[in-house]
């Protein structure tokens, strides 16, 4: 005889494993549109000659630079993501609270791009922006805890999954809070999203490389 499946199996009436899966592809379909609204608000060049719609495209650069910008970042947004719940097999410990969470700041990415690419007030734009990133990835830095601290995830899931996603996403985090700072002195604020990745990451091998010395 079967016993009937208990709270913990289930979230409502559905299967967790079910649940889990299902919340993955729902939250695949928001990146999408999230993307597809990007590409929305780009605006048209206009012009009835090659000249004219070439000064067009020239005078629009911040909105075609801004949604460049925004279209590798919520990349690498689904790109972990996708990284990660490859392996969650159930859903618990708040988890689907805080993708909601994570998945509400990916829809407020087009607007966040349109703020971005404005004229003036470049302080307010950046930060605005900037900010939207430090929630996005804190949200999934506590979704990734939280997977595994309530152990959601497979039996094969590799052991250095999760210090890869800390340390990746811990450095996004920095390089996105740097900035902000930096961002009421130059516009060159936008070289902190790169820099502070890339000297974590040669940090990072460096004592590797020391530590198998």
């Amino acid at each position: 005889m079967t016993s009937a499946p208990s709270a913990e199996d289930t979230v409502g009436n559905e299967p967790r494993g079910i649940a889990a899966e299902r919340l993955t592809f729902f939250s695949d379909a928001v990146v999408a549109i999230a993307i597809t609204l990007l590409a929305l608000e780009l605006p048209l060049p206009e012009g009835a000659t090659s000249a004219e719609l070439l000064r067009s495209l020239g005078h629009h650069q911040s909105e075609y630079v801004s949604f460049l910008i925004s279209f590798v970042v919520i990349g690498g947004h689904w790109r972990a993501h996708h990284r990660l719940f490859n392996y969650v097999t159930t859903l618990g410990g708040g988890l689907a609270r805080l993708t909601f969470g994570w998945l509400l700041t990916q829809v407020i990415m087009p607007f966040a791009t349109k703020v971005l690419a404005e004229d003036g007030g470049f302080e307010f734009r950046f930060v605005f922006y900037a900010v939207v990133q430090v929630v996005a990835l804190s949200l999934f830095l506590l979704m990734a805890w939280q997977i595994q601290r309530n152990h959601l995830y497979r039996a094969d899931t590799p052991p250095e999954l999760f210090g890869k996603v800390y340390r990746g996403i811990g450095a996004m985090i920095t390089a996105f809070a740097v900035s902000i700072p930096f961002a009421f002195f130059t516009h060159w604020a936008y070289a902190c999203w790169i820099v502070v990745p890339l000297a974590a990451n040669l940090l990072f091998r460096v004592r590797r490389r020391t530590a198998a010395a």
